[in-house]
């Protein structure tokens, strides 16, 4: 086993209500060719999103000039931010810079090279020997699988201190020129955040000292389907990063993760019965509510999925980590209970991580 000692989340010090942000892109779009107001403001309206932090204040959006503009951006704003939520959860975990061993780092709307976890490093004091692994590619999958890899180094190295830090800033890859369905979806959903998980093996003292709810991983499952990579991911051009969002994902979620969730519990000696709290990926209203089908949940069982999406939006591989922070301090498991931890993303992939209180 491994043990999560903290997770914090980072947010922008800018925030702005669902409307304000769809009367700023829509007037940051109003000139590109075929842009239908009317749908965008519905599509914004049917996101679940109240309220979102940004990067950058709006109207500073409008400036950006092409990609390179916006990806300085991400490099000085994701640092700051990733910096703020990696200290955060070490200052929540007990322990110091110095006591790190590795360091994942996810991210996957901007471009760092050095990776964002060698920018965060010197700032936080990480000891020069720390072993870094920047995750590229696994989109809003990223914070549960991160989790999942994090787990499967501390099997190996039960005396010592592996983080995770996941900094994503999607407001920063929206794109103006691009009236399409899926660029009007995202520009309601998504919103910007980092969050950090300190986690330690079971042999490492902290294991025993944790002063807040501090679950257990137990397991974790990759599953990729076929013939889905045109589901989600990024289409990458000389404006920048470009969304690509098929509207066949709720129904992937309803063919596919009730059977891989009752498969991995079985190999463990559980069914569905079993979980008491589920931490999930707020994808968006109809991907939740494909999740609750295939799954049989209530809404109550993922209520704060929801609200998490309500509050800041959809954060990519940040949001599963913020839900997972709102789920210990707000909603303390009963000690000894199952969980699952969870996220969908490119490829089309499904990540589960078996966690217990």
């Amino acid at each position: 086993m491994s043990k999560v000692l903290a997770v914090r989340g980072s947010l922008p010090d800018h925030k702005y209500t669902q409307q304000v942000v769809t009367e700023m892109f829509g007037d940051l779009i109003i000139n590109a060719e075929g842009l239908d107001r009317a749908l965008l403001e519905r599509l914004h309206a049917n996101a679940g999103v109240s309220s979102r932090h940004t990067a950058l204040p709006l109207e500073e959006y409008a400036g950006l000039e092409d990609f390179g503009q916006a990806n300085d951006k991400f490099l000085e704003a994701a640092v700051d931010l990733g910096t703020q939520a990696l200290q955060a959860a070490l200052d929540a975990a007990g322990l110091q810079a110095s006591d790190v061993d590795l360091l994942i780092s996810t991210t996957i709307t901007g471009l760092a090279v050095p990776s964002l976890e060698a920018r965060i490093a010197p700032r936080v004091g990480l000891r020069p020997d720390v072993k870094r692994l920047p995750i590229v590619g696994l989109g809003c999958l990223a914070g549960a699988a991160g989790l999942a890899r994090v787990h499967d180094y501390l099997v190996g190295h039960p005396d010592q201190v592996a983080v995770l830090l996941a900094v994503e800033l999607c407001s920063l890859t929206v794109q103006r020129d691009d009236t399409s369905v899926a660029n009007l979806v995202a520009s309601g959903l998504f919103g910007d955040g980092a969050a950090a998980v300190v986690a330690v093996g079971e042999a490492h003292p902290a294991a025993q000292r944790a002063v807040e709810p501090a679950p257990s991983i137990l397991a974790s499952r990759s599953r990729m389907y076929p013939d889905t990579e045109r589901a989600m991911g990024w289409d990458v051009g000389s404006t920048g990063l470009r969304i690509v969002l098929g509207a066949e994902v709720p129904s992937l979620v309803e063919q596919y993760v009730g059977d891989d969730v009752d498969g991995f519990l079985t190999d463990h000696g559980l069914s569905r019965d079993d979980i008491e709290w589920w931490v999930c990926h707020p994808g968006g209203p109809k991907v939740l509510e494909a999740l609750q089908a295939t799954l049989g949940l209530e809404r109550e069982a993922v209520s704060l999925t929801w609200d998490s999406l309500d509050r800041i939006g959809n954060l990519s591989s940040a949001s599963v980590l913020f839900v997972l922070e709102d789920t210990l301090r707000l909603r303390p498991p009963r000690p000894g209970s199952y969980g699952i931890v969870m996220a969908m993303g490119p490829g089309f992939s499904l990540e589960l991580v078996l966690v217990r209180a």
